[in-house]
């Protein structure tokens, strides 16, 4: 009597068998699994920029826009909206003496600032980035100005640049130079000011440059040391260009700050708190005079069409530093 043997049925669970499933589910699988890959594919960029975007969207792009709104208005900071204005205050701004003086004034400030600024920051963060044992010591250093209250550094380059018992005066008079009245005209206002900015983000921006210096590859240096290149022509030739990015960026950076700068000739201002920058207006910026008729004059309509002024300044300044960059490290 023969017995009957009964087929074994392979389970996907048991080691070393292989199941082989129907070729329409294996297609059916890809296709899934293909849809799938390319939802989170265009998910991803969405969820990272997101909350971001988020951000913008309620503390950037609607108070401006909200801003914008309000400059078309007599609006009165406390009394609200007094009536449609169209475009008079703009017509009234770009008649106003005033104006064009708060300008010229942030536009020099920032040159004097923003130049030396990044010249400095350039040549020490090209010594930071040579091997050295003090480098993380000076690298946390010179990021002290920045970390240290824009109040207290006024307040303290408020003291050295005293007219009666400033250090700075008694530094020139020990050269027999006269006391400077650093707050009473234009040029020594200036360079005040620009000087309380320049060590306050010198550091800041040398930090900046340094994490970029140390990213180039080091084989690029190598190959211009066997072609006898000195330091100083690797830096500019190698160097420079390599960083033009970060360039570009703390360029812009300069250029918006620069134009916003309120903080030290605020607190550099010994007549009071009323934005006028001097008694003669000497070192009144964009945004002194901004919170002067907006603070001051209680005038919110007025106030905003100057931030919509300095908003497109900005941008085109910005795109005007930025393809200046470009060409001097020789970009396309």
């Amino acid at each position: 009597m023969k017995t009957q043997e009964l087929p074994v049925v392979a389970k996907r669970s048991d080691p070393g068998v292989h199941v082989q499933s129907h070729p329409g589910v294996r297609s059916s699988r890809r296709v899934t699994r293909t849809v799938r890959d390319g939802w989170l594919d265009r998910l991803t960029p969405a969820l990272f920029t997101g909350p971001f975007l988020l951000v913008f969207a309620l503390f950037g792009a609607l108070p401006l826009v909200y801003l914008a709104w309000i400059s078309l208005h007599h609006w009165h900071l406390v009394n609200g909206d007094q009536g449609f204005a169209g475009l008079d205050n703009y017509v009234t701004l770009f008649t106003d003496p005033h104006f064009y003086n708060a300008l010229a004034n942030t536009v020099g400030i920032f040159l004097e600032s923003a130049i030396p600024q990044i010249l400095l920051a350039l040549g020490i963060a090209a010594l930071l980035n040579r091997p050295g044992r003090a480098g993380r010591f000076w690298r946390t250093g010179i990021l002290l100005p920045n970390v240290v209250s824009v109040v207290a550094v006024a307040l303290v380059f408020g003291q050295l640049f005293g007219r009666d018992y400033g250090i700075v005066n008694w530094i020139l008079g020990r050269f027999g130079i006269g006391a400077v009245s650093w707050q009473s005209s234009v040029w020594s206002s200036h360079l005040a000011v620009a000087v309380m900015v320049i060590w306050r983000w010198t550091g800041y921006n040398a930090l900046i440059y340094l994490a970029a210096m140390q990213a180039v590859p080091r084989e690029l240096y190598d190959a211009a040391a066997l072609d006898g290149a000195s330091h100083w022509r690797m830096f500019w030739s190698i160097t420079v260009p390599s960083i033009r990015p970060t360039l570009v960026f703390t360029v812009i950076a300069a250029t918006v700050g620069g134009l916003q700068l309120f903080a030290e000739p605020q607190l550099f201002d010994s007549s009071g708190v009323s934005g006028t920058g001097g008694a003669d207006r000497q070192f009144q910026t964009l945004i002194m005079y901004l919170y002067e008729k907006g603070m001051g004059d209680l005038d919110a309509g007025y106030a905003a069409a100057i931030s919509w002024v300095v908003f497109v300044l900005s941008v085109i300044l910005a795109l005007v530093n930025v393809r200046l960059v470009r060409r001097m490290v020789g970009a396309p």
